[in-house]
């Protein structure tokens, strides 16, 4: 089949981007000495998992529970979740999980540290965590190295657990703020007696910087796999990367300056992150998507000097491609204008 034959919506994949995005990261990361653990909720597909372990990745990262649980009933063995986890019900799920993969997670608090100890206290081999630290970004996070240090004791003395290192997503463009960080706690740490075996540190935009901060021994990224215009915009990736598109269909051209697509908000992202519309027509690059209804895309045309009729299909490049992953119950994959197959997004919806 080819792609003009699809019917629309649809997610495509162009597998040989993919595959040039996967081992040009892992390649990198093998030249500086770095550990690769590729987020798998960008993309939430099995195969691709496998994928990126087989070229060389010590893992992978899942940011919740759900995720972790699709990906280890798929076989694949060594999981990161970073991700604060709370309540009895998680804690259940996340002892059941360590039992059947090598699984390592990380805390924030010393409230966290005690439900992750309560709950593997009689667990048959300790849980390895590490101590989340907030170096710029403003999400979750220790906030001093000091609090790194005694939260890290903590882990140490509680029954059931591990430390294993030191963890951040750092904020976009300040990797050197996350290094400064990182490197004091680890001191602070290892002045106390206490190893610290693992820095972990994350982000597509700034993932080709990675090797500037030698405190770092592994680097989690999830949006290289299919890049997207955030990616392009900040320099990590160029337009002949992005490799996800959303193939979607003029339906309406109710003014000479203007089309309607039948992608909305529940086909492509309603993320902006600095775009000036809502994801890049490949066809038509001047236009606009200035807008999105649940299931109409509106596309601005004034500055364009051909332009789409009705029943035409485009192609859009998101502007953030995980949300779009979350949205279709399937991805096509095509090499060309050809469609190779598809692939079950087996983790879509899996927030808990």
């Amino acid at each position: 089949m080819r792609i003009s034959e699809l019917d629309t919506p649809a997610v495509l994949v162009d597998l040989d981007r993919v595959e040039r995005n996967l081992a040009r990261f892992q390649a990198y990361c093998d030249r500086h000495g770095i550990e690769n653990r590729p987020h798998v909720k960008t993309h939430k597909v099995v195969e691709f998992a496998r994928r990126q372990v087989e070229l060389g990745a010590v893992g992978i990262c899942c940011q919740k529970l759900g995720e972790a649980e699709v990906m280890a009933a798929a076989g694949l063995p060594d999981i990161l979740i970073p991700f604060n986890l709370v309540g009895a019900a998680k804690l259940g799920r996340a002892r059941a999980l360590a039992e059947r993969v090598a699984l390592r997670v990380s805390a924030d608090d010393p409230l966290v540290v005690d439900g992750l100890a309560e709950a593997f206290a009689s667990a048959p081999r300790p849980l390895p965590v590490l101590v989340e630290c907030d170096t710029g970004a403003r999400r979750c996070g220790v906030q001093t190295p000091e609090a790194a240090r005694e939260l890290a004791l903590r882990i140490d003395r509680a029954r059931g657990l591990r430390f294993a290192g030191l963890m951040t997503y750092p904020a976009k463009g300040a990797p050197e703020r996350a290094a400064t960080f990182l490197a004091e706690a680890k001191a602070l740490i290892e002045a106390r007696g206490l190893a610290v075996p693992s820095v972990s540190s994350g982000g597509t935009p700034d993932m080709w910087r990675a090797h500037e901060q030698p405190v770092i021994t592994e680097y989690r990224v999830g949006t290289y796999i299919y890049n997207d215009l955030m990616e392009v915009a900040c320099g990590a990736a160029r337009l002949e990367d992005c490799a996800l598109t959303v193939l979607t269909t003029v339906v309406s051209r109710p003014t000479a300056d203007r089309a309607i697509l039948d992608a909305g908000s529940k086909s492509l992202t309603s993320d902006l992150n600095g775009q000036t519309g809502h994801g890049r027509i490949v066809e038509y690059p001047e236009a606009v998507i200035y807008g999105l209804s649940e299931e109409h895309g509106h596309v601005d045309l004034r500055a364009c000097t051909a332009r789409p009729s009705i029943g035409e299909k485009v192609r859009v490049i998101p502007n953030h491609a995980c949300p779009v992953s979350n949205l279709f119950d399937r991805i096509l994959t095509v090499r060309g204008e050809r469609v190779e197959g598809s692939f079950v997004v087996a983790a879509r919806g899996r927030v808990d």
